[in-house]
């Protein structure tokens, strides 16, 4: 089969592989029908996730059709069964798993492994570790499209908004209108804040946002401060979601919030941040940080499923796998509007 392959730093490659085969009863073989492109994969590409492997089959953003079933998968797992594929490997089992914390499972293939460190799904079939955990039945009427970033970016932000505690009276800044930022705002709009100010340097995605989300207040990073001053009741954001992962970016999350605010930390950074506590002292905020807990995607599908979740308006390419490394260079290089990209199998 086809895969899209890490050889080594700056150098993926489509390779023939073996089809995968199940080594575990809680094994699933999926064949991949839609997958996409992921910043992260980009930060693989380029040496910034040492935990990577050289020689993985590359990608964990995907939705297929489930073809071997380990025995000690449950009914609803069964061959022909249409899965959304969760980014994170779980046991289930374990202290963090059994409270939700599923990022921080114990076990050695737990947290991100499809992808980085086991071949991942930009190929025609994956094989899945614990299944029964990272595999969830997609509804009848939701198309792979609908479903396509329920396992990653839309689990991501659903998880952000849930954790941050938004109440109706909030005004509630969302720095980054990124893929992920713009599935946490979604999630966002969910719990119906008072107002919600998007912050995005690109214009073009501010105007794409605003066009879409006519009740949502966009702006960019140099006019923030001023403009939350303004758009906000008590000298500040209530909760700030930082989704764009710059140094800019976390200074003008905690800069932005008011007094005894939740700061929520989506983000991944290339290197460390600080934190002034001198320059905040006073502020009393709480912040939340750390790697989604992407243990709710039968919820986010059943939102889906109701029509009140839908981020296929994000897949604004679509390029068969023999294309891929072309469907990169446009992500990479942000040309022509793109925001997400989705990978066919043929």
């Amino acid at each position: 089969m086809l895969a899209y392959t890490y050889v080594g730093q700056g150098d993926f490659r489509l390779l023939e592989k073996p089809r995968p085969s199940l080594l575990h009863p809680r094994d699933a073989v999926v064949r991949v029908t839609l997958s996409s492109i992921c910043t992260s994969d980009l930060h693989i590409k380029h040496g910034s996730v040492p935990r990577a492997v050289p020689g993985i089959t590359v990608g964990h953003e995907l939705v297929g059709v489930v073809e071997e079933a380990g025995e000690a998968l449950p009914e609803t797992l069964r061959p022909g069964t249409r899965v959304a594929v969760n980014v994170e490997t779980f046991c289930g089992d374990c202290f963090f798993c059994r409270h939700g914390w599923v990022n921080n499972c114990t076990d050695p293939q737990g947290g991100w492994a499809l992808g980085c460190r086991i071949d991942g799904g930009q190929a025609e079939h994956i094989r899945v570790p614990y299944a029964d955990q990272g595999l969830t039945p997609i509804p009848e009427g939701v198309s792979d499209r609908q479903a396509l970033f329920v396992g990653d970016i839309l689990a991501t932000g659903y998880w952000a908004a849930d954790i941050s505690d938004i109440t109706p009276e909030d005004t509630v800044v969302i720095l980054g209108a990124g893929p992920t930022g713009l599935c946490t705002l979604q999630c966002v709009l969910l719990k119906h804040p008072r107002r919600v100010i998007l912050c995005e340097k690109d214009e073009g995605r501010r105007s794409w946002a605003a066009e879409r989300y006519p009740q949502v207040l966009t702006v960019g990073p140099e006019e923030l401060l001023p403009f939350v001053q303004i758009h906000s009741d008590h000298g500040g954001a209530d909760v700030v979601l930082e989704v764009a992962g710059s140094p800019d970016t976390f200074r003008l999350a905690w800069q932005c919030a008011r007094p005894n605010a939740v700061v929520t930390v989506v983000a991944l950074y290339d290197g460390p941040q600080t934190l002034p506590l001198p320059d905040m002292y006073g502020k009393n905020l709480t912040f939340k940080t750390g790697g989604v807990d992407g243990c709710k995607c039968a919820e986010i599908l059943d939102l889906i499923a109701r029509g009140e979740l839908d981020t296929t308006a994000l897949i604004t390419h679509t390029y068969p796998l023999k294309d891929i490394a072309a469907a990169y260079d446009l992500f990479e290089q942000r040309r022509d509007g793109v925001i997400k990209v989705a990978i066919t199998p043929d």
